[in-house]
């Protein structure tokens, strides 16, 4: 059975591809450090980025933490299972290569029955962040984990992932006075009117904050997500595609090979043939295909992708799609600025 041979891989200490509703993860035993090890290396990801670690019930989750507040047990009981992951000070259950050295843990409650099972099976916690190349576009699907490494990650599947992007990561505090401190680290599909409503209905005192260190959750690099070819945004009005082309032949050639560790996509000679990026008008029916509209379109014949960000990105529902195109982008530029 494939589950039974997955969890026969994580108990000796290899990883597995798995799914959940937000993305597939690759995933290994907290417990075991070759495995978490071993998440880095076949990922290619650098040890500065944390993982989050997933849990199939909150009586796992609050052994893996020093603080569960009140805050935390009514954000789990409302969201849980489902794309939320809270940051807390972690325990000593935690291994310090998990969290990149930082002493907050991400912890989340896969939606996903497949994922459950397989963390209730191996009977601990599992480390996990995206099942793709560091950098690279997220897996929706069991195939994209293929695609990305073959024979070299086993994987189950668990069909398409229906959140389709990856969770929000909100970190949890207290101050002096036992108000909640939240905030928001990576938005997603769960936004902050979501949390303000659950917290509000139990009448729970809380304020949120901005994130001043963005170390402190995965995917905060300027650059990740990128799809194989150029994606390039252009803000504002529709315009000729071949205004886009001649602005991205013009600039990314002054790109530099690589930011923070991500290699950017850059062509070998002239830009050609542009591909329209066309997103569902629902949020959330835009984040579902998403990455796997990325992958298709880079496979496509195409050899860069466009996206007019016009005014209806900006409401709060787009803020996890928006993040993910901004990182995913080799070039954002104006509409009026092509222009000139």
């Amino acid at each position: 059975m494939n589950l039974q041979k997955a969890v026969e891989l994580l108990n000796a200490g290899q990883v597995v591809g798995f799914p959940t509703e937000t993305v597939y993860g690759l995933a290994a035993r907290i417990d075991h450090p070759q495995g978490i090890e071993r998440i880095f290396t076949t990922k290619q990801r650098p040890f500065f980025d944390p993982l989050i670690v997933h849990v199939s019930s909150i009586a796992q989750a609050k052994h893996l933490t020093r603080q569960w507040t009140k805050t935390s047990e009514v954000l789990a009981k409302a969201f849980w299972p489902g794309p939320l992951t809270l940051v807390l000070p972690k325990s000593e259950k935690i291994h310090s290569m998990i969290t990149s050295g930082l002493e907050n843990v991400g912890l989340r409650m896969p939606d996903h029955p497949m994922a459950l099972k397989l963390i209730s099976e191996v009977g601990v916690a599992l480390a996990a962040p995206s099942a793709n190349k560091f950098g690279r576009t997220s897996p929706t699907k069991a195939s994209h984990v293929q695609s990305e490494f073959g024979d070299e990650v086993f994987v189950l599947d668990g069909g398409p992932c229906q959140v389709g992007i990856e969770s929000t990561v909100l970190k949890v505090e207290e101050d002096a006075n036992g108000i909640s401190v939240l905030t928001v680290l990576r938005p997603g599909s769960v936004t902050t009117a979501l949390i303000r409503g659950a917290l509000e209905i139990e009448n729970l005192k809380f304020r949120f904050e901005k994130s001043a260190d963005p170390r402190q959750a995965p995917g905060q690099m300027q650059h990740h997500y990128m799809p194989e070819i150029p994606l390039i945004l252009v803000e504002g009005l529709a315009t000729d595609l071949s205004k886009v082309t001649a602005f991205a032949n013009e600039r990314l050639p002054q790109l530099p090979d690589q930011v923070e560790g991500v290699k950017l996509k850059k062509p070998a000679g002239l830009l050609q043939k542009p591909a329209l990026l066309n997103l569902q008008t629902d949020a959330s029916l835009a984040a579902r295909e998403l990455y796997s509209l990325l992958r298709e379109k880079s496979q496509s014949g195409a050899d860069h992708l466009v996206l007019f960000v016009d005014d209806s990105f900006k409401n709060e529902n787009w803020s996890g799609v928006m993040d993910r195109l901004r990182k995913a982008a080799s070039l954002t530029v104006s509409s009026a600025a092509l222009k000139t």
